[in-house]
């Protein structure tokens, strides 16, 4: 059974989240306090794994929400509140046994509902035909035809029991059958299906918090008797753990032979080497070792017993292995989860669903990815996972549709959805930047940078190129990255933070003078080359010039009046209408606004492009031969910077 959406009320700071539909990987964002524990919280109670603290249950008087409290009490025995409602779906190997023993087409739909509260209980709602199951149970029954027609057209079980019953002399066939319904809780098809199939293929949930590091030093006897007894902690776990992933368990250790036990050690450091050092990219020349001591009468219990297995790692650029405690914490943290959740419980009848909270937030930025890339490929093609984060760089900018915003608003509590363009800037910073800092990545691994302002910038460019393409004039390489950087004041940090000898990088200045003197200075510390920095002046008239001068004021004024002709006196512009002779047409038509009394406080730069991208097929054959001429000279220049 996969998780496909979950809808969480009544449960603390969620009144109702909504349905939240749930992927192979979902992400949860949200600022804190939002309520991202409290859904992660309340699923887990649905099938709980490893149960918090030995909850499994829902508790009214701690989980309901207290400003509604007052009034739920007066019907909480009678009508206890819902909290988790999930919708699953069957897998094509349960539909097939299901089939197999109630008969073909049995279920009209692969969707099962199940739903808890705080009476305790799991509800399953399923939509199923009983009159397949009657058809199947009964086709190969020996039956009187006076009592075939009874027993085939029973609608429910109970009928089918009241006409199987009536038979005089029943065959042993129907014997039989009546004695396996006699068997079935209520006499229900839902039942059964519950009782035999979904409620033991229903996922467990496992729920995780406490990210417990392991520990480097561990005493062979005191964990043998805590795992006996039943009390091992996480850390205890995330060893045991590790030794799994290579296959190796505690009895390999007691062995005292020195060199089998050597050889024993060697073989389980090779494969956790081997396979942990995949995932973490931040230092992957470190190696796994293991070394055996005696315990030290000396040491603080437990390890004054021996053996002692001692975890180190091998460093090779200072040739030396230092103990797992003393490496860095964002290593040992990473190592820790690698190991705990390489080996996560399986029970061959049932799935089980991942409950990450805030994993990896003491890591560097780029561990965080290898968090992540550990999550894609070690974890989620055999679990489902969802997770709570607020870092961008644990969202994967190519899947956003795996985003849920989980946001708190005022007088409705904690709302969580997938349109991720509804949110308040807050909520949505995490996302925000992770999609900036992925549109940022051509800058470090593209080899030819054209740095531009603005996004507007980036539309003109490739509406232009595509006329001049048309037109059969100069147009831009392909092998150039076009990056909007924001203005002219961040192009100069782009260029310092992107400073790579394989990078080649070339700036297209428009604006006005002072923004040209900001971006010159680049040239003059050295930062880009003198030919790299492209000023559209030189293919305008004037000594300042925005990207949209290359256009002809006429079609500039077409822009205006498509986007602004409501706030127009006469619904549009036209060149004429501008009496200002500045060189920038951008500042000329901003001008006017404010002489007419129009009430824009400026022109949208991005607006008029969009609306020239939507309106392309009508106004690029409107381009002038000069605007044309115009844009494949600066192409040609911009050309001219590839190496």
């Amino acid at each position: 059974m996969e998780l496909k959406s979950v809808r969480i009320q009544n449960y603390r700071s969620i009144d109702d989240s909504g349905v939240v539909p749930i992927a192979d990987i979902t992400c949860l964002v949200g600022k804190n306090e939002s309520g991202k524990t409290a859904f992660l919280h309340a699923l887990h109670l649905l099938n709980p794994l490893n149960p918090i603290g030995g909850k499994t249950r829902f508790d009214d008087v701690m989980d309901f929400p207290s400003k509604r409290f007052s009034a739920y009490r007066k019907v909480r025995e009678t009508s206890p509140a819902d909290v988790v409602t999930a919708v699953f779906e069957l897998s094509d190997n349960e539909l097939k046994v299901i089939e197999e023993d109630l008969g073909q087409g049995v279920l009209k739909s692969r969707e099962v509902t199940v739903v808890k509260g705080y009476d305790g209980r799991r509800r399953y709602i399923s939509s199923y035909a009983v009159e397949k199951t009657v058809g199947h149970l009964t086709a190969g029954l020996e039956l009187p035809a006076t009592d075939k027609q009874a027993v085939q057209g029973a609608a429910t079980i109970p009928e089918l029991i009241v006409a199987l019953t009536a038979i005089i002399g029943p065959h042993p066939s129907v014997t039989e059958l009546l004695g396996r319904l006699d068997t079935w809780r209520d006499h229900s098809l839902g039942v059964y299906l519950v009782d035999n199939y979904l409620d033991g293929w229903l996922p467990r949930f496992f729920y995780f918090s406490d990210y417990s590091t392991m520990r480097g030093r561990v005493s062979l006897p005191d964990l043998k008797a805590k795992e006996a007894a039943g009390l091992t902690d996480e850390a205890d776990r995330t060893f045991l753990s590790l030794l799994e992933t290579v296959d190796a368990d505690l009895t390999e250790f007691e062995e005292l032979d020195f060199e089998a036990l050597t050889r024993d050690l060697e073989g389980v450091a090779n494969g956790i080497t081997k396979d942990v050092f995949s995932y973490w990219r931040q230092n992957p020349g470190l190696r796994v070792t293991f070394q055996m001591s005696p315990g030290n009468p000396a040491a603080d219990p437990p390890l004054n017993r021996g053996p002692v297995v001692n975890l180190r790692i091998y460093n090779p650029k200072h040739s030396v292995t230092v103990p797992f405690d003393e490496r860095s914490r964002g290593f040992v943290w990473f190592f820790s989860f690698y190991s705990y959740f390489s080996n996560i419980p399986q029970d061959p009848r049932r799935n089980t669903i991942l409950l990450l909270d805030e994993p990896g937030l003491s890591l560097h930025a780029t561990a965080q990815a290898d968090v992540l890339a550990f999550i894609e490929h070690k974890l989620a093609p055999k679990h489902q996972v969802v997770y709570t984060t607020h870092s961008p760089f644990l969202i994967d900018p190519q899947r956003i549709d795996r985003v849920r915003t989980v946001q708190d608003v005022d007088d409705q509590g904690t709302l969580i959805s997938a349109d991720n363009y509804k949110r308040d800037s807050e909520t949505l910073f995490p996302l925000q930047a992770a999609l900036s800092y992925e549109l940022a990545q051509p800058l470090v691994t593209g080899p030819n940078c054209l740095l531009v302002g603005w996004p507007s910038d980036l539309i003109y460019l490739q509406l232009l190129n595509q006329a001049c393409l048309e037109a059969g004039l100069a147009t831009l390489d392909p092998n150039w990255v076009i990056t909007p950087v924001g203005g002219a004041d961040k192009v100069s940090a782009f260029v310092s933070l992107t400073g790579s000898p394989s990078l080649n990088v070339a700036v297209l200045v428009d604006g006005s003078a002072s923004d040209q003197q900001r971006i010159s200075a680049l040239t003059e510390n050295g930062h880009i080359e003198t030919k790299a920095l492209i000023q559209l002046s030189e293919f305008t008239t004037g000594k300042e010039a925005d990207i949209e001068d290359l256009l002809d004021t006429a079609c500039y004024c077409a822009l205006v009046s498509g986007v602004y002709g409501k706030h127009l006196p006469l619904g549009t512009l036209k060149p004429s209408d501008i009496r200002s002779r500045g060189p920038r047409v951008v500042a000329r038509v901003d001008q006017y606004l404010k002489d007419s009394d129009i009430p824009l406080a400026a022109i949208d730069r991005y607006q008029l492009a969009a609306y020239f991208l939507r309106e392309q097929q009508a106004l690029l054959p409107k381009l002038t031969s000069a605007s044309l001429e115009r844009a494949a000279k600066l192409f040609e220049r911009i050309n001219s910077c590839l190496p």
